[in-house]
């Protein structure tokens, strides 16, 4: 097992979340974050997008410090882009921001983050017979319901993304058969029974 360095992650603030919060610009992150760097051209093909717009909100997402250049690929005039961090945190004080730009950003934000974990799972439900029988067994889309206080489901979101996070130093080294990215998507939320 390799050791895997520490993701770098940032925390939104007002700014940083304007900046993001465009379904564009959400999938151009998302896609240089889990499939590497590429140019504008690439995400256009890829998003069915004209590269003048995945130009645009790349150039937009360099200026709130999302993407920066990828200096090491590229010939000429050609631009090759990565993402700066490995993931975002996002502050639930958003939500409750005085400014209601910051908290429709915010529900603009939560909403694709949502429709990327559906369009996943589809993906995957759609794709699943293309991977070898192990990952079938390997793969899960359970939900329970319990019944728990604020503070007992904060304290089970803590130790699951603890769990989680324990897992990245059992990676196996580069080149290993038999290894893929795995996405894993928690969810829990209060339901109203009434």
């Amino acid at each position: 097992m390799s050791e895997q360095p520490t993701p770098k992650v940032r925390t939104l603030d007002p700014h940083s979340l304007r900046g993001l919060a465009h379904p564009l610009r959400m999938r151009l992150l998302w896609s240089l974050r889990h499939d590497g760097p590429a140019t504008a051209s690439q995400l256009a093909e890829k998003f069915g997008e004209s590269s003048g717009a995945t130009s645009y909100h790349l150039r937009q997402l360099a200026a709130h410090g999302f993407v920066e250049d990828d200096p090491g690929r590229g010939k000429g005039r050609e631009r090759w882009w990565r993402a700066a961090e490995d993931g975002t945190r996002f502050n639930d004080t958003l939500f409750t921001d005085p400014d209601p730009a910051v908290r429709g950003a915010a529900d603009l934000f939560i909403h694709e983050v949502a429709t990327q974990h559906t369009q996943e799972v589809a993906t995957w439900l759609g794709t699943h017979h293309d991977w070898p029988e192990e990952w079938w067994g390997s793969s899960d889309l359970s939900d329970f319901t319990l019944r728990l206080t604020a503070a007992q489901a904060f304290e089970l979101k803590e130790k699951v993304h603890a769990l989680i996070e324990s897992y990245r130093d059992l990676a196996p080294p580069p080149g290993t058969e038999g290894v893929a990215q795995v996405r894993l998507h928690t969810h829990a939320f209060p339901r109203a029974t009434d």
